[in-house]
């Protein structure tokens, strides 16, 4: 009579997929913000991404004065 055990996969061999998917979600999440923070930051006339047009500026106007860059 012989008798057989099948062993538990360890621990070790095992992914966590919950944890590699919260960090992807917090990466992508930081660089969208990093993203809006640079334009809104730096369309302000001197370093106009779009030239001469304003209307990227005047439609984050109060939320640039709100994270603290100056306007005028």
């Amino acid at each position: 009579m012989s008798s057989s055990v099948v062993a538990a996969p360890s621990k070790e061999s095992a992914v966590d997929w919950a944890k590699d998917s919260a960090l992807g979600w917090v990466i992508g999440a930081v660089v969208v913000a990093l993203l809006l923070y640079y334009f809104i930051g730096v369309d302000q006339g001197a370093y106009s991404v779009f030239g001469n047009d304003m209307h990227i500026h005047e439609w984050v106007h109060d939320s640039r004065h709100f994270l603290g860059f100056p306007c005028h």
